[in-house]
């Protein structure tokens, strides 16, 4: 199977963003962890939908039926990204709000005394939605601990969490604040053999791994497609018997086939076609048989680009006086994605001093608050530099020059 893409400087090709500078820099995007910037193939297929194909869904009228097939690719498309089937596909608003609803359903069959598991690494969006059933139902919440030294949970620890009275594991595929990649597979099917249903968040893992559900064995998992180049809008893999069994608030003449029923009220159809757009432009990337396959060679080939530019960042700033890099090493399972701190300069003011030079980064907890306090940065939080697929070795210099260059004021 042959791993050839796309070379670096064709991807860049299709990112207008790409083409802006600040105070005379060519703008480095480093802040894909936060949202990636969007090629001219998915603003075309959203501007297509709205110019020529905008109506309601479900009517019998042209607009409202080819809406409903440019609904219906979009599924097959995040089918195809994900191994699922296409009745196992929701969209929603964003993934957080998708997981809100999921809890709230799955909430109606819980009783007090129930247990979910959530973690120490995850974004909050996979654990205080979990929580909020504490209040609702009265369940008892318990938390899989992260290993500080290594950035990895502690896995082994997740089998004597669970009891007789454990109803679900919400875990994260990989931390966008830090970078470790979880074996979300193992725990999954811990989970299984104990009966208990599992929830991963794959919105971080969905853009530099690709996600297979059959493999996972995961009963929900969600994922923002705003994370792989496309817009604002999340998506939510169900076991389609589940989708189907679940209690879901919903509108009584709302319809109740999987996946419509998880779906509330009219959706933004733009943003679908946008989303499928997404998943058809990683595929174009590389060549295959089917769009699984050219998307399995896409994903592989920027897996070898990604692990060049990550080694050579980690390698260059371990040499620099005061900055420190948190998460795994770079030869560890973890994505292009990190974390750092600079002696004496808080993460807010790091950001600031690299956007003068056109380095875009992002700073803060990234709603991975519980990691970032454990590793002593709640107040100021870290800075965050991630790589996407149109970063180049080039903007990996500027960004370690930068960082050089600040800490040696």
């Amino acid at each position: 199977m042959s791993l050839e893409i796309a070379s670096v400087d064709t991807i860049r090709e299709h990112f207008p963003a790409l083409e802006r500078t600040h105070n005379g820099f060519p703008v480095a995007y480093f802040d894909g962890p936060g949202g990636t910037q969007v090629p001219h193939e998915v603003v075309g297929a959203m501007v297509d939908y709205l110019l020529r194909h905008n109506a309601n869904s479900h009517w019998s009228y042209p607009s409202s039926a080819e809406t409903d097939e440019i609904v219906a690719e979009s599924r097959r498309s995040l089918a195809d990204f994900l191994n699922a089937d296409e009745t196992e596909i929701a969209f929603g608003q964003n993934m957080t709000s998708l997981t809100l609803h999921l809890a709230r359903a799955l909430g109606r069959s819980f009783s007090k005394g129930d247990e979910i598991i959530v973690t120490e690494l995850d974004h909050h969006a996979n654990v205080d939605t979990w929580r909020s059933l504490e209040r609702d139902r009265d369940v008892t919440v318990k938390v899989l601990p992260v290993e500080i030294s290594t950035g990895y949970l502690r896995l082994d620890e997740l089998s004597s969490l669970i009891s007789e009275k454990t109803k679900l594991l919400a875990i994260g595929a990989a931390s966008n604040a830090i970078g470790s990649i979880t074996d979300v597979e193992a725990a999954c099917r811990i989970a299984k053999a104990a009966g208990v249903l599992s929830f991963v968040d794959a919105v971080h893992y969905a853009a530099h791994e690709l996600v297979d559900v059959r493999k996972i064995d995961c009963d929900f998992l969600a994922c923002s497609a705003y994370k792989f180049y496309g817009p604002h809008i999340g998506i939510l893999y169900g076991r389609r018997e589940l989708l189907e069994s679940i209690d879901f608030p919903k509108l009584r003449p709302a319809p109740d086939n999987s996946p419509d029923r998880v779906e509330t009220g009219t959706q933004s159809f733009e943003s679908i076609a946008g989303a499928g757009a997404a998943v058809d432009f990683l595929a174009s990337l590389a060549e295959g048989a089917t769009r699984r396959e050219r998307l399995s060679n896409t994903y592989r080939g920027f897996a070898a680009r990604k692990k060049d530019l990550i080694g050579f960042a980690m390698n260059e700033l371990a040499s620099i006086d005061g900055v420190r890099v948190f998460g795994p090493a770079a030869e560890a399972r973890r994505t292009p994605t990190l974390a750092i701190s600079v002696d004496g300069v808080p993460a807010k003011r790091l950001t600031e001093l690299l956007a003068e030079k056109g380095v875009f980064t992002s700073h803060g907890n990234f709603y991975a608050s519980t990691i970032v306090d454990k590793l002593g940065f709640g107040q100021e939080g870290l800075l965050r530099a991630g790589c996407a697929c149109y970063t180049d070795m080039r903007e990996m210099e500027r960004l370690v020059e930068g960082i050089r260059a600040i800490a040696r004021r």
